[in-house]
């Protein structure tokens, strides 16, 4: 009777399902799913990774050779772009600057008297600047130098040889100039002063320097320039030993630039070439 009851259990057992024997085992649904519900997930899974995989495949196409010599090409056309732009500026700002540079120079060589240009500033002309300094135990002997370009047929000249001076007293002196051809030239004239360092004292009044002069076939003309050496002159310690100054003057044959405006036809070079050396 024992083994009946023993048997009857163990059948009863192993009918039973594994929800009825671990009731804890009802919460998990991985294990109380079925196999066809797992299957179907399975499916469902594989199916949504294929369609997530196609619609990445489409968002970004196959880079072909073709597009991307493409997109190479016009990233060079771009930047040649860039680099043409950039070249055309500074071809431009070099341009204008070689054509501004001997104005812009002159008016600072004037304001200043740098590279022995004498000073032309109107606001030393004062009353005040114009009284001779009557300490200085010696006056200032001022030459006169005058040539003319090979290019122009003109004979240049100072009327007088030299001047003394005072510092703060004006001076008044004279050159002519002929033209010797059968036609009208227009001339210009650059100047210069030596020794150079006397030039912030040496104040042009009135000159015919860098201005046109039209002469006509066989005219002869007097050109004046009226200076003074300023009075401060006295009071600079490096022009303590300086007794003699040189005024130069070069004519040379006139051309237009491209603004309009009077400039030596043989170039900077030889006007460079034309000052004497201090």
């Amino acid at each position: 009777m024992q083994r009946a009851i023993v048997h009857r259990f163990a059948s009863a057992r192993t009918a039973a399902r594994p929800s009825q024997l671990y009731p804890p085992l009802q919460r998990l649904p991985c294990l109380a799913a079925r196999p066809s519900t797992l299957s179907r997930l399975a499916q469902r899974r594989f199916a949504s990774t294929e369609t997530n995989t196609a619609q990445s495949t489409l968002k970004r196409p196959a880079v072909t050779s073709e597009s991307y010599q493409r997109a190479r090409e016009a990233r060079y056309k771009e930047r040649n772009r860039s680099l043409l732009l950039y070249s055309a500026a500074t071809i431009l700002v070099v341009t204008a600057g070689s054509y501004l540079a001997v104005p812009l120079y002159r008016v600072f060589c004037s304001a200043t008297g740098y590279g022995g240009t004498p000073q032309t500033d109107s606001s030393r002309f004062g009353p005040d600047r114009l009284i001779p300094r009557t300490d200085l135990d010696k006056r200032i002997r001022v030459t006169f130098n005058a040539d003319a370009s090979d290019s122009l047929p003109w004979s240049f000249e100072p009327q007088q040889k030299d001047v003394k001076v005072l510092p703060g007293e004006t001076a008044l002196a004279f050159y002519t100039a002929t033209n010797h051809s059968d036609e009208d030239i227009i001339g210009i004239a650059t100047y210069n002063v030596t020794p150079t360092n006397i030039a912030p004292y040496f104040a042009k009044v009135e000159c015919f320097c860098f201005e046109e002069q039209r002469l006509l076939a066989g005219e002869e003309v007097d050109l004046p320039v009226f200076f003074f050496i300023d009075r401060d002159f006295v009071d600079d310690p490096l022009m303590k030993d300086v007794r003699e100054v040189t005024l130069s003057y070069t004519f040379f044959r006139a051309r237009r630039d491209s603004y309009g405006n009077l400039v030596p036809a043989e170039g900077p070079l030889a006007v460079a070439n034309s000052v004497p050396a201090s």
